[in-house]
């Protein structure tokens, strides 16, 4: 299994809406890193879903439940989609800032590329991040 993190602005796509709809697709990623990430998804793999710009901060566990396919918002063949479905909220959110003061943690993607919209996460810092968030699966 891999471990990933997905952004999104709570104000356009928040985790509580994600949890009412059920299932999302993951749509409009336009960088080649963010995109090759999405390609690299497994039916299964979890993601961290992230609230982005407002709350700075993990909120929940996705799960992949469709690999990567045409993103539908967009003709070009570049992009791709995937869908999720929320698998658990954390018991206690995990932010930005906890993370960047966590030395395990200084080469997470999300602290190292922080403009990147979907990063791999490795075992040991989903672990960590669990363990912060006092969330067990």
């Amino acid at each position: 299994m891999n471990y990933w993190l997905i952004k999104s602005e709570p104000f356009k796509y928040s985790w509580d809406q994600f949890c009412l709809d059920k299932k999302t697709f993951w749509d409009g990623v336009r960088n080649y890193a963010a995109r090759n990430n999405l390609r690299s998804m497994q039916k299964g793999d979890l993601a961290f879903f992230y609230h982005s710009n407002e709350g700075l901060e993990i909120v929940g566990i996705a799960e992949v439940v469709k690999t990567a396919y045409q993103d539908p918002t967009t003709t070009e063949t570049a992009w791709l989609a995937v869908d999720f479905k929320p698998k658990k909220k954390l018991k206690n959110p995990v932010s930005l800032s906890q993370i960047k003061n966590m030395k395990k943690l200084e080469n997470m993607q999300l602290v190292k590329l922080q403009r990147l919209s979907v990063s791999a996460v490795t075992e040991a810092e989903f672990n960590i991040i669990l363990d912060l968030s006092s969330t067990k699966l």
